[in-house]
């Protein structure tokens, strides 16, 4: 029994990972694209780091949704049948 709960929390930090690796990533890869362009320019403009930020994760969320959604609908439905065996 805590067996199946230990990995059911692993599991869970896991799609909470690959979750927001997309994101992470392409603000990562933005923020330093953009430190390189600032560093060469000599401009230090702070919107000029947010914003192009965040547009980029916002359209990654949008292209990454569905197979998020899939991935959270897969976990909350395997949680789900699993529910009778935590009971008995």
């Amino acid at each position: 029994m805590e067996a199946k709960l230990i990995g059911l929390g692993v599991e869970t930090f896991k799609i909470a990972l690959y979750l927001s690796l997309p994101m992470l990533l392409s603000g990562l890869l933005a923020g330093l694209a953009i430190s390189i362009f600032q560093a060469t320019t000599q401009i230090n403009e702070m919107t000029l780091s947010f914003v192009p930020k965040i547009i980029l994760v916002v359209v990654v969320i949008i292209f990454t949704m569905p197979w998020m959604m899939n991935m959270m609908i897969e976990f909350t439905t395997k949680i789900l049948n699993m529910i009778p065996t935590f009971i008995s």
